[in-house]
């Protein structure tokens, strides 16, 4: 794993130059808060950042704690974009954010340690584990346990499914959910271990871009670069996941990554390319999450009463896909 990395020093150095240069304007970059750490798993979107920086959009990540402190930061105006699934902080706070690209559907698996439980059932009274409040692992987790009628004695927030996945084989945890990469190391290092309880089917946003409407409105071509960026990007990974390989190299990310780490990277992608949302999500999946949100409690009321506009900002994305076509 390689440190987070929060880039103020850059920031204060534009600022220390335009203090220093009379007369001469420097736009502000584009802050965009991951409430997660970099990993593999993200390395097509920082692929794509990149690639809408030599489009001329300056960009800042800050990698945060939890998807919860990234939101806060959007809504309070130290961040632009956040990075997550805002729906129960739009509809309990209507705070005035809007989702206005669908990075990733949801595809997790929830998994426990088979000394202890071998089925749903047993995790009734039982404490388990996900990524954040309100985020996508959460939810399914409720969701299972409502279908499974079964009720958890507490849900633990363990960001990062690397961590989780660390935490499983080293015995702090004994059920939670993790991802496929994740799925990957525990069959390989303890094999028979753990169990994978049945999901059944589920479509519905695991992560999306958002951001405060006012930015959305007075950052229109900046928004719409960033969005291509990752809509190219998205389509170039799912057509050959070898592709992440490249990006990597070619914009030196992730340069503290491990031999496993790297050795990850294309099966990764094989795996995560169905999940791959290529045309950005849109309207099919406000309404899909409308009515996976619904069912697992992190929206109130009925799916088709809600409204599209009220979570969504379309505008950026339809912009978007007029000009590179839908697949």
């Amino acid at each position: 794993m390689f440190a987070r990395r929060m880039r103020a020093s850059a920031v204060a150095a534009a600022l220390c130059l335009s203090a220093m240069v009379p007369g001469v304007a420097f736009a502000d970059p584009m802050r965009i808060a991951f409430g997660d750490i970099a990993t593999v798993e993200s390395l097509h979107l920082l692929a794509a950042i990149e690639r809408a920086k030599e489009k001329g959009v300056e960009i800042d990540v800050t990698y945060l704690k939890s998807e919860d402190i990234a939101a806060q930061a959007v809504v309070s105006g130290q961040a632009d974009i956040g990075i997550g699934g805002p729906y129960a902080l739009l509809q309990k706070v209507k705070a005035p954010i809007r989702i206005f690209l669908q990075l990733s559907k949801l595809q997790f698996y929830p998994v426990v340690n088979t000394e202890f439980y071998k089925e749903w059932g047993d995790l009734d009274g039982q404490e388990v584990a996900v990524h954040s409040r309100g985020s996508g692992t959460e939810a399914i987790m409720r969701l299972m346990a409502d279908k499974n009628g079964i009720a958890y004695s507490n849900i633990s927030y363990v960001p990062g499914a690397e961590v989780r996945t660390g935490a499983l084989l080293q015995g702090n945890v004994k059920a939670t959910i993790v991802d496929s990469s994740g799925k990957r190391v525990l069959e390989k290092e303890a094999p028979g271990k753990f169990a994978f309880l049945p999901l059944g089917e589920v479509s519905a946003t695991d992560e999306a871009l958002f951001a405060n409407t006012d930015y959305l409105s007075k950052n229109e071509k900046d928004v719409e670069i960033l969005v291509e960026a990752i809509l190219t990007t998205w389509r170039e990974v799912a057509a050959d996941p070898k592709a992440a390989i490249a990006l990597r190299d070619k914009y030196k990310l992730l340069p503290d990554a491990t031999p496993d780490m790297i050795a990850d990277i294309e099966p990764y992608f094989t795996e995560a390319a169905a999940a791959l949302p290529l045309n950005g999500g849109g309207e099919d999946a406000a309404k899909d999450d409308f009515e996976f949100y619904t069912v697992s409690g992190a929206l109130e009321g009925k799916a088709t009463d809600l409204k599209v506009e009220d979570f969504w900002d379309l505008d950026a994305l339809n912009a978007v896909l007029a000009k590179i076509g839908t697949k």
